[in-house]
């Protein structure tokens, strides 16, 4: 095949992929809307975001949904869908008071009712949602826009735990949507919610496309915009996420002009992009991101402590930075479960920064290791992610693991990391994440630390008893070199069990069209405040 052949073919395949995602010419009802078309890094399939912490379903949810309270850019919670609010004199009591002129997508307008079971929904599935609700004596409506929230002893996380920036995010839902049990989906006809998009039901393609239309009705707040706080003032008609899974697909669609945004566009073709005077790249998510390595506590072989000991020492940070990113200048070594540079963020019982197989070969011999196969799933859709599985199976098979790395699309992945059954029955041992850092900073909200076990603990179920205590000193603590302490104890304990392994910070930049302007920095996509000329 000639050079113009393959140039043919690749022009043919690109076209189709293109024309799935909706691509190219805008279709008849929108040719007079201002249209913002942005390929996501995960596709849209699972969109509940308190069903799943998957970032597709949480940025779906930051479209549609509204939030009570919001941090903004200094990690401060401040007011969203709430008016005012106030504590009593024994730090017991949280009254909040809703804004004037909040209404669903139906017109139904939001009330005390709504907010307290999109609360109780969130609160049973999220890891900081649980300790809240640990410390909640009850939670009542006082009418339609005053609720109450009772606390059994006083605690100071409250309004940061109603504001957290990303997953799960405490979106406020319709009643009869948050009335839904957190461990299944809500219905598709059911998201709708009173934040500054709509969802178009019609036109979702899960995996392909997702297409939201401005609301008309939202009443922004007055404050300028930071993070998921202040304003959110929507200025194009029309948002189409795409999924494109082709690197090079994307990259020549952005120059061309046949889309606006890429949220994570591969690094290697970052040069070519930068080069591009009508393109503009830049690192929105400022903290950054980690990689996590999480292993299944509940079955063998690594329900035993010295087995995931031996992974912890076997693997390199420097092998999964260099698979993922490749340039230095996206990435740096970081142990700490908190976050490098972060208040709470140290190095306390981490390993050294080289592995030592010899000592995982002893602890595998400790542990007792009969050669189980481990189930490795991996993700192979989404570039930033698909690197690392195949690094951690070189590491354990270096010191005598034997390994099955099974390949799949994320949201398979999403769906079967759910499942607390063996390998055998459908189960698996071990899988790979990513989390933006603003979801890692502190004890609380850091799902890795979770000690819940079965019953209320992130997938991989590990139970500590110890670090359960300690989190919850945490959350009762008022003076920060006392929260420091305890932070550093969590991280210890959590790495003496091996509750998960951290690969390493990234920085993934985002690239857009120099058309579009007030694309904001935030810790997830925002695209209020975009303005398409």
């Amino acid at each position: 095949m000639n050079s113009a052949q393959r140039l043919t073919r690749w022009t043919a395949a690109a076209a189709a992929v293109l024309a799935v995602a909706g691509v190219g010419a805008e279709p008849a009802r929108a040719q007079d809307q201002k249209t913002l078309k942005a390929v996501m890094t995960t596709p849209a399939r699972i969109i509940d975001p308190i069903f799943t912490t998957a970032y597709a379903a949480r940025n779906h949810g930051y479209m549609v949904f509204d939030t009570l309270f919001a941090l903004d850019e200094k990690f401060e919670p401040q007011p969203q869908m709430v008016k005012e609010w106030s504590l009593s004199p024994d730090q017991l009591t949280y009254t909040f008071t809703l804004r004037d002129g909040l209404k669903f997508h139906d017109g139904a307008p939001v009330t005390s009712e709504d907010c307290l079971a999109s609360i109780r929904r969130w609160g049973a599935n999220d890891g900081m949602g649980q300790k809240l609700m640990d410390f909640t004596k009850e939670m009542t409506a006082v009418n339609d826009k005053t609720f109450k929230l009772e606390l059994k002893e006083p605690y100071g996380l409250v309004l940061q735990s109603l504001g957290k920036p990303s997953s799960n995010v405490p979106f406020m839902m319709p009643k009869k949507a948050a009335k839904t049990d957190p461990k299944q989906q809500i219905a598709l006809a059911d998201h709708i919610g009173s934040g500054p998009f709509k969802f178009v039901l019609d036109e979702f393609k899960p995996d392909t496309k997702v297409v939201y239309v401005k609301n008309p009705d939202y009443i922004p707040r007055a404050e300028p915009p930071s993070w998921g706080a202040g304003a959110k003032i929507v200025k194009v008609d029309r948002v189409e996420q795409l999924n494109i899974t082709d690197a090079q697909t994307i990259t020549n669609a952005l120059i061309n002009g046949e889309i606006d945004f890429v949220e994570g566009p591969a690094i290697d073709h970052l040069p070519m992009l930068t080069k591009d005077a009508k393109i503009k790249v830049e690192i929105l998510k400022t903290l950054g991101s980690i990689g996590m390595v999480r292993l299944n506590h509940l079955h063998p072989p690594f329900d035993n402590v010295k087995i995931r000991q031996a992974v912890l020492h076997a693997v390199n940070q420097d092998d999964y930075l260099e698979a993922q990113i490749g340039n230095n200048e996206y990435f740096k070594r970081c142990a700490a479960m908190f976050i490098c540079g972060t208040p709470f963020g140290s190095d306390v019982g981490a390993p050294p920064a080289k592995p030592d197989l010899e000592l995982a070969k002893k602890l595998l011999k400790e542990g007792g290791y009969d050669g189980t196969t481990v189930v490795v799933m991996q993700p192979t859709d989404i570039g930033i992610l698909a690197p690392l599985a195949p690094v951690t199976v070189q590491a354990m098979r270096a010191i005598g693991m034997k390994v099955d790395m099974q390949s799949m699309d994320w949201q398979t992945l999403v769906g079967r990391r759910a499942k607390q059954e063996p390998p055998a029955q459908g189960g698996w041992n071990m899988f790979h994440t990513t989390w933006v850092a603003a979801d890692m900073v502190t004890p609380v909200q850091n799902l890795g630390v979770n000690g819940r076990g079965k019953t209320g603990g992130w997938f991989g179920w590990p139970e500590d008893k110890e670090v359960e205590a300690l989190r919850d000193e945490f959350a009762r603590a008022t003076d920060v070199a006392k929260q420091k302490k305890l932070a550093d104890a969590i991280q210890k304990k959590a790495y003496e069990d091996v509750m998960w392994i951290p690969t390493g910070v990234y920085y993934e930049p985002s690239a857009w069209r120099t058309n579009l302007a007030g694309v904001l920095k935030s810790p997830f996509p925002a695209f209020w405040n975009i303005d398409k000329r």
